[in-house]
């Protein structure tokens, strides 16, 4: 089979298409034929090396978390999964292939009516953003500002926000106003400025803040006035440890109620097409998700 592979830390040139043994599912493990899988700002760190101290590479090392696709083969000791069952899950670092072992209580069923790009962004994005809202708690009449509004988080946060009928209002490049403006997210140019710029939008003050992107977010929301508890951070760890806001992120939302609430706006790339899309990524300045796609199984039955 075909996977992604890196055999040194460094930027989206490292990354090769390399063909590899084809896995074997263990005791209480799936092997799933990817469809789709997600595409992530954080894996660009620790391709880098970034969190080396923390969670090294062991060269080749793969890429890719979340994903989508078949059950392809049922290891022994598993049950209520079957062949050509459609499943979504999340496989670290792995999942930037066309075949991932999983292990079975990672994967859940694909919701009816799901894509394949959709559900490949639920176990990573989804699940942080649903996170990150929670955390928060915006109610409706409330005014609650996102950063970075129009990434692959950002975009699900301020729509998940919107929701609860909070007034959102996104940071972001005036590139991706528009985008925001249809998502019903009032828009506003993050850089120099933006604490006088929030404060024209919304005189009477700030009631949630969601730092998706670091920058000094959260010193600005401090600014603004937000309580501590009303802030909410993924970006800037040191910072939310200084000041004592709130860090919720994937793990407080990883479960198949919240991946089954979820929908979104996804761009999709083929494999070969690997080195593009993390140079795009690495953009931060990208609209919705990015997600790699790895089979088209609208044009061939499954596992063929």
């Amino acid at each position: 089979m075909r996977a992604v592979r890196f055999s040194r830390y460094g930027g989206p040139e490292v990354l090769d298409v390399v063909d590899v043994v084809m896995p074997t599912p263990g005791d209480g493990e799936v092997l799933v034929q990817v469809v789709a899988a997600a595409l992530n700002p954080g894996e660009i760190a620790i391709r880098e090396g970034v969190f080396a101290s923390i969670w090294p590479a062991t060269f080749p090392e793969g890429q890719g978390n979340d994903f989508s696709g078949y059950v392809a083969e049922v290891g022994r000791g598993v049950v209520g999964i079957a062949i050509g069952d459609e499943v979504l899950g999340f496989a670290p670092r792995a999942a930037h292939s066309e075949f991932v072992v999983s292990r079975a209580d990672l994967l859940v069923p694909k919701p009816i009516g799901l894509g394949w790009d959709q559900a490949a962004s639920i176990a990573g994005a989804g699940a942080t953003a649903w996170a990150t809202v929670q955390s928060v708690m915006p109610q409706a009449g409330e005014t609650v500002v996102v950063s970075a509004a129009a990434g692959g988080v950002g975009s699900l946060a301020a729509q998940l926000a919107r929701g609860r009928g909070a007034r959102v209002i996104g940071t972001a490049s005036r590139s991706n106003f528009d985008f925001l403006r249809a998502l019903d997210i009032e828009p506003v140019e993050y850089g120099p400025g933006l604490r006088e710029r929030l404060l024209a939008l919304a005189p009477e003050g700030v009631d949630a803040f969601l730092d998706n992107f670091g920058a000094g977010a959260v010193d600005l929301a401090l600014q603004l006035g937000v309580s501590e508890v009303r802030i909410n951070s993924i970006a800037d760890p040191r910072a939310a440890q200084i000041h004592g806001v709130r860090t919720d992120a994937q793990q407080q939302a990883s479960s198949p109620a919240v991946w089954n609430a979820l929908a979104k706006l996804v761009q999709t790339y083929s494999l070969d097409e690997i080195q593009d899309a993390y140079r795009d990524v690495a953009t931060r300045h990208t609209s919705g998700k990015r997600v790699l796609r790895l089979r088209w199984p609208e044009h061939s039955s499954p596992l063929g």
